[in-house]
């Protein structure tokens, strides 16, 4: 597999390894939006989280919890993001939780600047969708 995080996971790309688990690897971005900016992978590979066991999720989560405290000892907010899929902005198709210190001055803005053709939905449209994510 041609899989960049699989390659850092096995330890054949060098990195700049935060902290590790059984299970995930959580390192810093070589290419870094902030000072800090962080990744947390699962070692083995899957494209989206719904492909992951709960505790595999458990595990990635926890260490994305561990280093978000770590990244605000330095600062105080993380954004914290994933892209789970191609659709939706992922780049490397392995799931990756990006840990982003935050500073006022960083002028990135809240998540909802990223949209700039947001929908305005009627009663019924949020009910349908309601409806469709309950089943």
């Amino acid at each position: 597999m041609d899989c960049i995080f699989c390659k850092i996971a096995q330890g054949e790309i060098p990195t700049k390894k935060i902290m590790e688990t059984a299970n995930s690897l959580a390192f810093l971005d070589a290419f870094p939006l902030t000072k800090g900016h962080s990744l947390v992978i699962p070692k083995k590979h899957y494209e989206k989280i719904q492909e992951m066991s709960k505790e595999e999720i458990a595990d990635l989560f926890d260490t994305v919890k561990q280093i978000t405290a770590k990244s605000e000892k330095i600062v105080n907010a993380s954004l914290i993001a994933v892209h789970n899929g191609r659709e939706s902005g992922q780049e490397i198709p392995h799931v990756h939780v990006h840990v982003i210190p935050r500073k006022p001055e960083d002028n990135a803005g809240p998540v909802h600047m990223m949209f700039k053709n947001r929908p305005k939905l009627s009663d019924s449209e949020f009910d349908e969708i309601l409806s469709k994510l309950k089943d």
